[in-house]
């Protein structure tokens, strides 16, 4: 993975480009890459091409160069052509050797390969970035990028980064004449290498060995995304040189979307703003896709029983039920959604779901279901509590807050919770306001950094002053603005003008 230098680093020009590879999505694709290059080097059909073939790691590319045997730069793939230099940072991984091991080694050998963060690792951070407060990381490869870019080493010393090496940019000296090689040789010099490359001979071998990796995916600490076929003999791939961009010794074998199997744990059911109930399936984690699935809505109560919007059958009318082995897919590789159900593993005294006719809120209103515009029953269900009901205040409270001209550095899903619990929107008036008296530092900070309900951030020059208090204002004065001035409204906050 690669992006533009940030800019927050200073840059790095490759010896060498740092270019993507060609992507197969089919077998016949893969079929298709071999006979262009039979063809390019005019080999027979009787003539043995070699392939070396391993995971395709999903993380972020990164170029370790040696001088003398001695770790003196580090740069990200960025742009392919210029990266930014994180030689501090890449120095805390364990799997990076300051100094290469060995005799005879080239004068200039520059080592390439993939940072990652295994999947478990990835979970131990977030729970240690939910207790502190901090930004929770999507996927282990956004954990590992943003973690490998932090100004000061100690944080990223901090994370657990993985390093596989599996290729090279500028050498003075090769130490060896086919990919296989190379690869055996960066384990000689300290490096760690994927356990699972693998040296094929034919297109059947390349497929079986795809087919092989795509069952172990789900069950890999680390994501990958494909397969990478490689050219063994470097002397073919010297000839064989580039097109474009790509190169023709090589092609990433992209997997289909990723399903994977897991437990559903528990159905709860989450209360939205306008009342709609939806039923959120609890799962054991599990990565798919480069994501690690912990939740998975199940849309409603319809979908639990195997029904679909128009009344079609879903998944063989095979209901959903606690305890089940479920199919998990992201759907567009984004969506998490359950795929099917694993009915040879169903427990024995797993029982039928039965959707709450009660709103999970404190007044426990009525649930009732929501008609289409034919006047038939519809498939959603909703509180009929409305503003008065204490879950839907918070998710209008939510949606008031997440407007950009509202939005309150000092505002945090669990402050939110508190204000409604305590008082609701009085909670929240009081904290929007905050009496000059109770303000520490850290708040008035955050106040200096608006002026009223319209305001942009204080320009840079400005900075000195931020210590200042200014008045925070909730002043309306853009027609775009009324959606939040309903939900605001609707969360017990009063957006008439300037906050008494």
């Amino acid at each position: 993975m690669g992006a533009a230098p940030s800019g927050r680093f200073k840059k790095v020009r490759h010896a060498i480009p740092m270019l993507s590879l060609d992507n197969a999505f089919a077998e016949q694709d893969v079929a298709d890459f071999v006979g262009r290059i039979r063809r390019f080097l005019k080999l027979g059909e009787d003539q043995k091409i070699s392939f070396s073939a391993e995971p395709k790691i999903d993380g972020l590319s990164m170029s370790l160069r040696y001088e003398d045997g001695e770790l003196v730069t580090a740069a990200t793939r960025g742009d392919g052509a210029e990266g930014e230099d994180v030689t501090a940072n890449v120095r805390t991984l364990h799997d990076v050797p300051h100094k290469l091991k060995g005799r005879n080694l080239p004068s200039v050998c520059e080592v390439r390969g993939e940072v990652y963060m295994t999947k478990a690792a990835f979970l131990k951070l977030n729970e240690r970035q939910k207790e502190a407060g901090e930004t929770i990381f999507a996927n282990p490869r956004n954990s590992a990028a943003g973690s490998l870019r932090q100004k000061d080493p100690a944080v990223t010393a901090s994370r657990p980064l993985g390093f596989f090496a599996y290729a090279w940019g500028e050498m003075s000296a090769m130490p060896a004449d086919s990919q296989s090689g190379m690869i055996k040789w960066f384990e000689h010099c300290g490096f760690k290498t994927n356990p699972l490359t693998k040296t094929c001979h034919s297109v059947d071998e390349l497929l079986s060995f795809h087919r092989k990796i795509e069952t172990q995916r789900s069950h890999l600490d680390y994501d990958i995304d494909g397969v990478v076929y490689k050219v063994d003999r470097l002397d073919w791939q010297e000839r064989l040189g580039f097109v474009s961009r790509t190169p023709r010794w090589a092609i990433a074998h992209k997997f289909p979307a990723e399903r994977a199997t897991t437990v559903l744990k528990d159905i709860e059911i989450q209360v939205g703003r306008t009342g709609a109930l939806t039923p959120v399936g609890k799962l054991e984690p599990i990565g798919v896709g480069g994501v690690i699935v912990q939740n998975v809505t199940l849309h409603n109560e319809d979908y639990i029983k195997g029904i679909g919007g128009k009344g079609e059958v879903l998944r063989e009318g095979r209901d959903i039920r606690i305890g089940d082995t479920v199919i998990i897919q992201r759907a567009g590789d984004v969506i998490p959604q359950v795929v099917d159900v694993v009915m040879d593993k169903r427990p024995k005294g797993a029982k039928e779901y039965h959707f709450p006719k009660k709103c999970p809120c404190p007044l426990h209103t009525d649930i009732v279901r929501e008609e289409t515009a034919t006047g038939e029953e519809g498939s959603r269900a909703r509180c009929t509590g409305e503003f008065a009901c204490p879950f839907q205040k918070i998710q209008h409270l939510m949606l008031f807050v997440s407007a950009p001209r509202v939005r309150h550095r000092g505002f945090r899903r669990k402050a939110d919770r508190v204000f409604l619990r305590a008082g609701l929107g009085e909670g929240a008036r009081r904290y929007l306001h905050v009496a000059g008296a109770q303000q520490d530092a850290q708040a008035r900070r955050h106040r200096g950094l608006w002026r009223d309900f319209g305001a942009q951030p204080v320009r840079r020059h400005q900075r000195a002053a931020r210590d200042r208090p200014r008045p925070f204002h909730l002043r309306a004065r853009h027609p775009s603005c009324r959606r939040n001035h309903r939900a605001g409204a609707g969360a017990g906050l009063r957006i008439v003008g300037s906050l008494p």
